[in-house]
């Protein structure tokens, strides 16, 4: 007779099914927490640089941001080919080192269009090498019995990387001022504010390199175990130059050929239906990225604690996710993805009800611990903060449920070869959530929640709800179309 299975047991070994997990799958986890951190903290800050070091208007900043996620998508879509054909290690050491070299001249561009022609831009396309890497390191290096668990230890890195970032923003600004100054006596120059952020965020990027480093080239890793597959035979006598060329053209090569197939394929098309819809969620992201910490300034004060405020959000996704990845691994990815898309974006309609309502709230012990506990505010506690700790609460419940779900839906459903080329496309809503924020939202933010003048926030985020609806109304009337059979799901 066989012996009855203990529901504790069963439930704790979902947690423990990355036991004995190839090292690169490990390394690949700190790689995306430090990864996610340096690029969190440029995130909050870019469009604070661009208005105040050099005066750009609500419009132009947030038109320079969409401008910069256009480049990065772009360049995303080809490296996911590239890197199935030239290898994640090799991929990973050129995007840290692009990377590298743009904050420098991020932090220290003397003019403006030096620092967005030599930093900016470049930066994109450091971030994009590295991000259709980092979702095909997550399957290659997992076995089948490990990938949902991955995925989700592999976004709690994510949000581990996000509290990291919101903590260090707020904590730079309220230690030199909104707008102060750092002293580097060894250049013998000081940094503004806003400089010194993109100095921690080239501190955490280089603390990447060592970790890549340790990464076996070749390893592959399959259901029956580890194998190192070694690198091909190089042409002996070839110069590095004439090597470098070689190399360059083979590469794309094989990436033109991939994405003809790519394009051959009925359910690439279906995905990225899927995707443009996913990109209505992802615009509340980009609002809290490049809008809310002006919002939150211009609302609340210089100084105001914007970053920890962002923060629930990485804190609640921290705990839920590796639960919510256990419990549901049997869970087809794009219900999840529903499900969660619904909870996400009723979350912002919170946003746009009047903040008095939040008042005796913010009164009561929930406001006062929020404000002057965990914020460490003084004085009365103002009903924004309130209202949006709740607002940013139900988005990360959301958020834990669709988020991680969409880079194993594209991941489970990429034929085999090609999973850097399906986790490229799962970054496809980015691009058109940057194109609302260059467009809807600098205009939304110029309106409605000026620097100057009077405010009215909440008809701002009133747009930005009724925008992100289209996504979970979109995924339920369009289910049958769009929805691709994913492998070892239930249907």
């Amino acid at each position: 007779m066989a012996a009855t299975q203990n529901p504790a047991a069963n439930f704790l070994g979902k947690f423990t099914v990355l036991n004995g997990a190839a090292r690169e799958l490990w390394l690949t986890f700190a790689v995306k927490f430090l990864n996610f951190a340096a690029y969190t903290v440029t995130n909050l800050t870019l469009k604070l640089w661009l208005s105040h070091e050099f005066g750009y208007s609500d419009k132009q900043a947030l038109g320079l941001v969409f401008a910069w996620g256009i480049s990065m998508t772009c360049v995303t879509l080809l490296v996911g080919a590239l890197t199935d054909a030239i290898g994640l290690r090799k991929t990973f050491f050129l995007g840290i080192w692009i990377c590298l070299f743009a904050r420098a001249v991020m932090i220290f561009a003397p003019t403006p269009w030096f620092a967005i022609a030599f930093g900016l831009f470049p930066l994109a396309v450091g971030e994009a090498l590295g991000t259709p890497v980092l979702v095909a390191a997550v399957r290659k290096f997992s076995t089948t019995r490990q990938r949902s668990m991955s995925f989700s230890a592999s976004y709690m890195m994510v949000n581990v990387g996000s509290l990291a970032a919101a903590f260090l923003f707020d904590w730079v600004r309220q230690g030199l001022g909104e707008r102060g100054h750092l002293a580097l006596p060894i250049f013998d120059s000081t940094l503004t504010t806003y400089r010194t952020l993109f100095l921690v965020s080239f501190g955490l990027e280089l603390l990447m390199l060592p970790l890549v480093w340790l990464m076996r080239p070749g390893v592959e890793v399959a259901d029956d175990g580890v194998k190192i597959i070694p690198p091909t035979t190089k042409p002996v006598g070839n110069s590095f130059l004439t090597a470098f060329f070689e190399a360059v053209l083979e590469s794309a090569k094989q990436t033109i050929r991939i994405f003809r197939e790519l394009f051959k394929q009925s359910g690439f098309y279906r995905l990225l239906v899927f995707l443009l819809l996913i990109a209505f969620l992802k615009l509340i992201l980009m609002q809290m990225y490049y809008v809310f910490p002006e919002f939150g300034i211009r609302e609340l004060g210089e100084g105001a604690p914007v970053g920890k405020l962002w923060a629930i959000n990485a804190i609640i996704v921290i705990v839920l996710s590796p639960i919510v990845g256990a419990l549901t691994q049997r869970f087809p990815a794009y219900g999840m993805v529903t499900f969660g898309g619904i909870i996400a974006a009723a979350s912002v309609f919170i946003m746009a009800l009047p903040p008095v309502w939040f008042q005796p709230l913010a009164d009561g012990a929930f406001g006062q611990w929020l404000g002057h506990s965990y914020l460490g505010l003084t004085g009365v506690v103002h009903p924004y903060y309130p209202m949006i700790a709740i607002y940013v609460i139900m988005l990360s419940i959301g958020e834990t449920f669709y988020s991680p779900r969409v880079y194993e839906y594209a991941s489970a459903i990429a034929p085999k070869g090609q999973e850097a080329s399906y986790g490229a496309l799962s970054y496809i809503p980015f691009l058109l959530a940057k194109l609302l924020i260059g467009t809807v939202s600098g205009t939304l933010l110029a309106t409605y929640c000026p620097a100057v003048g009077e405010r009215h926030s909440e008809t701002m985020w009133l747009f930005i709800a009724l925008i992100a609806t289209v996504a979970p109304v979109g995924l339920i009337a369009l289910r049958s179309l769009i929805r691709v059979p994913e492998a070892g799901r239930e249907k």
